[in-house]
């Protein structure tokens, strides 16, 4: 839902063309309820999610960490004045020249997921501290990640007794459960993979320390979502079940769970058609769409709330598409979406949930269109 302070934004504002405004009351009562869930885990803020300079400065003053995807990514948090012992480099794909560049920076804390990344930091940041990716299914999560990240626990082992022969210090593991993860088992599974490592290792005389349990808190689109107190209790009781009573330090990397419901993008109805005469679904054509920033529609998998200056009228089903010449740019076409049939062009509509994954996947200027401006309030 858009709150007050974006509604009363929008009114006496009145932005030209689609916007982005994030309002930064909803994001630090979303990281106070991260930290109040899980009062032992370091909370590492996914930069990627939503870099605005002003909520990267309202998170480092509340004393959050930053996962990091990039030297720019880095240089942002570190900017916004996140100390250099904050921050993560969370990318397993790294150039050895930025690994250099981070470590110059004073970065020490490095994800890996096989043997050729350590060997590299082994070179660029010698002496510093790594972690490595297991791989996960992402069951139950409404953005599953795929196999390009991570390896299989018993390759785990491998790669950071390597990191150990070369000189740096193996520190732990992370997962990451899928984006928009609503089974609060998934952790469980995960976590017991990642008990897996830490025994084999401590068997082989390394101990880890650290549990990097990623990102995949919900953000609330058209379903609700289980609430940061359910998860942390659930994370919670999987942590005792694997671990004991020698739990491990914890991190969690929430992106979309603490910036998502925190934007609405205001967007403009530009033309509502029929494909003929006896059609009775309408093609509801707006002024913004995955190339303006909602890429993560894809397949389907995001589906946001939408909401109109006509609702409480009459509804039926639409595909929803965007403004460009490209023909993927349709919104919502295997599902269609229901809106008011009295609907017309020109209606200023609100796409809620936005805060997260949409100005940075906004094209520099396909068609000419501009990129999705944003605005932090």
């Amino acid at each position: 839902m858009a709150t007050q302070r974006i509604l009363d934004f929008l009114a006496t504002r009145r932005p030209e063309g689609p916007c982005l405004v994030v309002d930064l009351d909803v994001v630090r009562e979303n990281y106070l309820a991260f930290e109040k869930a899980l009062p032992d885990s370091r909370i590492f803020y996914a930069v990627k999610a939503n870099p605005a300079p002003e909520i990267l400065r309202l998170l480092a003053s509340l004393g959050s960490c930053f996962d990091t995807a990039s030297v720019a990514e880095i240089e942002m948090s570190l900017e916004a004045g996140a100390t250099p012992d904050r921050i993560s480099y969370g990318n397993t794909i790294k150039k050895e020249r930025d690994i250099a560049r981070a470590f110059e920076l004073g970065i020490r804390l490095f994800a890996v997921d096989c043997v050729e990344e350590v060997e590299k930091i082994a070179r660029a940041a010698p002496g510093s501290k790594v972690f490595c990716r297991v791989l996960t299914d992402g069951a139950g999560a409404e953005w599953p990640l795929s196999r390009k990240f991570g390896c299989v626990p018993t390759m785990a082992v491998d790669v950071l007794r390597q990191a150990k022969a070369l000189g740096l210090a193996p520190y732990g593991v992370s997962f990451h459960v899928g984006s928009q993860q609503t089974d609060l088992s998934a952790w469980d599974r995960a976590l017991k993979d990642a008990r897996f490592v830490f025994q084999a290792l401590a068997e082989k005389g390394i101990s880890l320390r650290m549990v990097n349990m990623g990102g995949g808190f919900p953000t609330r689109y058209l379903r609700d979502v289980p609430t940061a107190q359910a998860y942390g209790q659930a994370i919670f009781e999987a942590l005792k079940r694997h671990f004991g009573n020698r739990l491990p330090e914890t991190i969690i990397e929430p992106g979309r769970g603490m910036v998502g419901n925190a934007g609405v993008i205001k967007s403009e109805v530009v033309l509502i058609s029929k494909k003929s005469e006896d059609d009775d679904v309408r093609w509801v054509y707006l002024d913004i769409g995955k190339f303006g920033g909602l890429a993560e529609t894809m397949d389907e998998a995001i589906r946001y709330p939408v909401a109109t200056p006509r609702d409480g009228d009459e509804t039926a089903p639409c595909v929803l598409a965007g403004p460009t010449c490209d023909s993927a740019d349709v919104l919502y076409e295997k599902t269609p979406y229901p809106l008011p049939v009295s609907l017309t062009i020109g209606d200023e509509v609100l796409i809620e949930g936005t805060g997260a994954y949409t100005t940075t996947y906004a094209s520099v200027a396909f068609n000419g269109f501009a990129p999705l401006k944003a605005y932090v309030i």
